[in-house]
């Protein structure tokens, strides 16, 4: 039994490794603008389907699509806040308005209908020398493309912070995540900040996406259920912290790789949905975050 939930907790913290890429451009959306994105999810899905055709189309390896993703999809986030949100902010009064969550949302059901549209709803995948490569780790197996998508977590928070703290952009961003009204009295363009967050965030999709191609199935309806997933990581690791989302990634997929032993996945996320509950409840700020008025 100790083997199986060594297996278990093993397989669940690989996969987490996903789960915390995702969560960390939801959170910088959060942590910088006040906005939970609805689309976030969607938008992974677009970035699934751009890995698959590259691939399909070039032969690119999906480890290699970001090359191309990442500056696309960063150009999508920016053009989306500069249309759609920007828009929304300057009409109303309050920092988070109702407005722009509905806006994400609708957001994200137009680009999957879009998608489902022009991709069918067939279940796409692809296959390379990673996607059932395994290492043994003694008597315990490790997943090659999952161990990647781990590595991929741990550089993308540590460029993150490396860029949040050294360049003069992040160190905006953060000054705007903590206190706008400050930020614009020292000189600091608000608006201009939000474009490149949630540019950023979306370019952070790309790298996402180029993990799970190589052993997910892609669809035009498979960010709904990372995007839920996501949620309870942001609330879990600390709403706006970038370590919390990797934590909070990392802690919920052990959980289910733990709790998937003894029963159905069905109750590993009924486990994962009443610990985001009772975070609300006694530390809403989560495990890394600061309260904040």
């Amino acid at each position: 039994m100790t083997d199986l939930l060594i297996q278990g907790a093993l397989s669940g913290l690989l996969i987490g490794g996903v789960y915390g890429l995702i969560a960390l451009g939801l959170n910088l959306v959060f942590g910088t603008m006040r906005v939970v994105n609805f689309a976030q999810g969607t938008l992974l899905m677009v970035a699934m389907f751009m890995a698959y055709w590259l691939h399909v189309l070039t032969g690119l390896h999906p480890y290699l699509t970001p090359l191309v993703t990442v500056p696309v999809l960063f150009g999508l986030g920016y053009a989306i806040q500069v249309v759609l949100i920007t828009p929304l902010l300057a009409r109303e009064k309050t920092r988070e308005p109702m407005s722009v969550l509905l806006m994400t949302l609708g957001l994200a059901l137009l680009l999957e209908n879009l998608a489902l549209l022009l991709f069918r709803g067939d279940y796409k995948t692809v296959q390379v020398n990673q996607t059932n490569a395994v290492w043994f780790l003694g008597d315990y197996i490790v997943s090659v493309s999952r161990f990647w998508a781990l590595v991929a977590l741990l550089a993308t928070v540590a460029a993150l912070w490396a860029f949040l703290t050294h360049t003069d952009l992040g160190r905006a961003i953060r000054a705007v995540g903590q206190d706008r009204q400050v930020a614009r009295l020292l000189g600091i363009n608000d608006r201009v900040i939000y474009n490149y967050a949630f540019g950023i965030s979306t370019a952070v999709m790309g790298i996402a996406a180029a993990t799970l191609v190589p052993f997910y199935y892609i669809h035009p309806g498979v960010g709904t259920s990372f995007l839920l997933k996501a949620f309870v990581i942001v609330v879990l690791g600390g709403l706006g912290s970038m370590p919390g989302a990797a934590l909070g990634g990392l802690a919920v997929g052990v959980i289910e790789g733990v709790i998937g032993i003894w029963t159905q996945a069905a109750v590993a996320q009924i486990l994962l949905f009443a610990v985001f509950i009772a975070m609300l409840f006694f530390r809403p700020a989560g495990l890394l975050g600061v309260e904040r008025k």
